[in-house]
This record gives C-alpha cells, structure tokens and sequence, in this order.
C-alpha cells in the first residue's frame, strides 16, 4: 500500500490519500479522541503522540497536529497507522451515524436554502476537500449564511479569507438575499 500525502494551507494539517476510498458518503470530523468512538481509524491515529484532530473525505484522511510537534517526527507513525488500519480489514466507521452533510433547513427560505447548498456543493466544497477540509450549510437567517469549517479549514490562517472573499462573494453573486457569511462551531 502506497498512502500519499499533501500540504495543505493549514500549517497543523497534512491530507494523507490512502488510495482507495475512506468514506462511501459524506465526510466525518474527529476533533479529539471522545469524538472518535465510533471509528477505529480515527482512534488508531489518535494513540499517536501530537495528533489533535482527525477529518476523513472521499478519499483522504485529514490528520491535525498540535502546533509544538514537528511533522517529521510524527508523520510516520500517522503512515504506519493509517497503513495497519487498512491491513487489518475493520471498517473506517463502525457505522455512518458520525458523517456530517448540511443541515436540514424548512421554512420560507427553503428555496433558498437549497440554491445556497447547490452552490455549496458544485463550486465549494470541491475545491475546498482538495485542501483536506469540508464546509457544509449550518442555517441561514435574515439573510446570513452560517456554514461549519472542517478538516483542514478548522483553524486554518487563510479560512477566515475563504469564508469572505470567496465564499460570501460567490453566494452574494448568485443570491442576493445574501447579505453575511459566517462561521460557526458545533
């Protein structure tokens, strides 16, 4: 098994590509070891010194670091991990009651909503899960967007950049009931 890796704009982060698929639908966000229960992967990385998220796509798996240890120290055991998890034959997730798509909107502004998720997930999500991250459609309320950053896009320096320039501008471009775009934590 050959698992390649790629930077991604987040310092903390690196995307490790398994090369073959980690989720059949949806993406799954670990942001510490309680998180975890339901993935003996996202426990496997855990047990490795310095890791401090985990954040699994399609095919990649995101691995967040604290910021104290370096990436050449613990890249390895991430590899080894992530390479005997795949040798042992478990499942990713114990079942997919841990991956994460939009949230459910009804009201008025369900139209809206749903051009706001189409956009999300033609243009956005996308070009976002090649860094290693996912955003996904948290609310919308008098014309303010709330959208949930993970994997790499959790903390990254450059998300808050994303989030305005790209994001709010493409929503305001293509819906003008949208006046905001904001982050939130779940």
């Amino acid at each position: 098994m050959f698992i390649q890796t790629e930077s991604t704009p987040n310092p903390a982060t690196l995307k490790f590509l398994p090369g073959q698929a980690v989720l059949q639908m949806g993406t799954a966000d670990f942001p510490n070891p309680e998180a975890a229960k339901s993935s003996p992967l996202a426990k496997r990385l855990f047990r490795v010194e310095a890791v401090s998220g985990v954040f699994f796509g399609p095919d990649f798996v995101t691995v967040t670091k604290v910021d104290a240890q370096d990436w050449t120290h613990i890249k390895p055991a991430i590899l080894g991990a992530i390479m005997e998890h795949y040798q042992s034959g478990e499942p990713v997730m114990d079942d997919e009651s841990g991956t994460v798509g939009h949230a459910e909107h009804d009201g008025p502004d369900s139209g809206l909503v749903s051009q706001i998720k189409e956009l999300l997930d033609t243009r956005v999500r996308p070009a976002v899960a090649q860094d290693g991250g996912d955003i996904t459609f948290h609310g919308f309320d008098r014309g303010i967007v709330y959208l949930h950053m993970q994997g790499a896009c959790a903390g990254c320096p450059s998300s808050t950049m994303t989030l305005k320039s790209g994001i709010e501008n493409l929503l305001k471009h293509f819906i003008p009931e949208v006046v905001e775009v904001r982050a939130v934590t779940v």
